[in-house]
């Protein structure tokens, strides 16, 4: 079901037929299952996981008790967020068949073993197989995955092959800085303090970034904005780098500083686009300060602002 779909039809219809009110009379649990077709009792039996929703711990008594010999991790939480961990599972799974069968499909147009491609792409539980890049947060950029993408893409289209998964990453990425650009302007604000600008924190990457294209484009709707980058320094760009951001933002040079107190006290929105430590941040902080984190800090980095918000959590 739908996220939503018990709280705001099943427990009403339950009520109104039953003329009992829930969490007093009566509870709902909500608790997906995790089965294929074929091997649902050994699913059953040995599952991923096992999530329990609910609006209170206390409507949980009786599950715990039927599953505590289940040999699986137990999750509480909310109903909806029960109903939308069986929605994302079950994308997740069609995204990685689509993956799968569009890379075969390269291969094979390519000449290339794709057995072996497969194997050795799998045996990669750091990156490739795991948890990495897994988390929300804001778009990707840097020289590496959108020239790759663009390059096997083009390549595709020349096989005259279809390839609407790969295809859709770039326009998927770039509505992703639309809505930063949209948080942004939602506002009502101008005067911008923006924490960094490399594609990732901890290098001064600047290429395809997409902490530069979300400052073009607010600089473009008239917003006036400072910049704080620790890994940045204008002096020490070289090459393609230097190359990349004097042709983007030709300006750079007077928007960019290195005093980050400085840069956050002309601003009326901060955005945060680096990895930054909440006590470093949140002291700095003026009374009225709006809050973007493109980054998703860890809750326990977050800073203590009243107006903070996340691009998509």
């Amino acid at each position: 079901m739908l996220p939503g779909t018990t709280e705001t039809l099943m427990i009403p219809a339950i009520e109104s037929t039953s003329e009992k009110k829930h969490g007093t009379d009566f509870a709902v649990c909500y608790n997906p299952e995790f089965m294929r077709e074929g091997s649902a009792v050994g699913d059953f039996l040995q599952p991923p996981y096992t999530i329990l929703g609910s609006q209170s711990p206390e409507h949980l008594i009786a599950m715990r008790e039927l599953y505590k010999e289940v040999p699986a991790s137990m999750f509480e939480t909310s109903i909806r967020v029960a109903e939308m961990v069986k929605y994302v599972s079950n994308l997740y799974h069609a995204v990685k068949v689509g993956f799968a069968n569009e890379v075969g499909t390269l291969c094979k147009h390519l000449g290339v073993e794709t057995d072996q491609v497969t194997k050795i792409f799998m045996s990669d539980t750091k990156l490739n197989i795991s948890s990495a890049y897994l988390a929300p947060g804001f778009a990707f950029g840097g020289s590496c995955l959108p020239k790759d993408l663009r390059a096997i893409t083009y390549r595709g289209k020349e096989l005259d092959l279809e390839l609407p998964l790969l295809e859709s990453l770039m326009p998927s990425n770039a509505q992703h800085v639309d809505r930063a650009v949209e948080a942004v302007l939602a506002t009502g604000k101008r005067k911008i303090a923006m924490l960094g600008l490399s594609f990732k924190a901890g290098t001064d990457d600047l290429r395809e970034s997409p902490q530069v294209q979300l400052i073009k484009r607010l600089l473009g709707e008239g917003c006036q904005v400072k910049i704080w980058d620790k890994d940045v320094s204008l002096g020490r760009l070289a090459g393609s780098n230097r190359q990349y951001i004097e042709e983007v933002i030709p300006h750079i040079g007077s928007l960019l500083s290195a005093d980050m107190p400085e840069v956050l006290q002309g601003g009326e929105v901060v955005i945060v686009g680096t990895k930054i430590e909440r006590a470093e941040l949140g002291k700095l902080l003026a009374p009225g300060q709006i809050v973007i984190d493109l980054v998703n800090l860890d809750p326990a980095r977050r800073p203590e602002a009243k107006a903070y918000q996340g691009i998509c959590w």
